[in-house]
């Protein structure tokens, strides 16, 4: 697997051919967009809503987009935020991660989980955070058997959806002895 930065600066700049792999991606996964309720008809995403959602996510400052290949295909996508909006967090976020449905149980979520795992650890972080709609227990399942755990449960800060939030420590074994 191969993951690359998105790198257009504005979402509306994406080329065709990616916005068209990228839509559908979203699209494939029709079961979590009626549970997100992100877009007004989970069975009919259109480009220009995956671009405008884009652009929602690139919006924060420290947000970045990967995309994760396999065999030159767009298998699943990440959105990360360095920052969280809320100063009080300290650790950085996993906002999305979300893979095709048609490579959903492939191992594709896991290596781009560890990826971006291994990408703040690298910069020194020692956690991560994410939020799973309560609403969501496949995606729970998956996060638990990762190693993240339930730290709080709360509405989202963009929708004030019900959502636990799961952090998982990036110290390794050797990081935490003799502490």
């Amino acid at each position: 697997m191969i993951v690359e930065p998105l790198t257009a600066k504005d979402p509306h700049d994406i080329p065709g051919p990616l916005l068209t792999e990228l839509t559908g991606l979203y699209a494939s996964n029709e079961e979590f967009q009626q549970l997100s309720g992100d877009f007004p008809d989970p069975g009919r995403i259109l480009p220009e809503q995956v671009a405008a959602a884009l652009a929602d996510e690139l919006a924060q400052p420290t947000a970045e987009v990967l995309l994760a290949r396999s065999a030159g295909r767009l298998v699943a996508i990440a959105v990360t935020l360095g920052r969280h909006p809320d100063p009080a967090e300290p650790d950085p976020w996993l906002g999305l991660l979300m893979v095709h449905a048609a490579g959903h149980r492939a191992g594709h979520g896991r290596r781009l989980a560890a990826y971006v795992e291994e990408g703040f650890r690298s910069q020194g972080r020692t956690g991560l955070r994410l939020a799973v709609l309560e609403n969501n227990p496949r995606a729970l399942a998956f996060w638990t058997a990762l190693g993240y755990e339930e730290t709080a449960r709360r509405p989202d800060l963009a929708h004030g959806r019900p959502c636990i939030v799961m952090r998982k420590s990036l110290q390794s074994h050797t990081d935490t002895q003799g502490l």
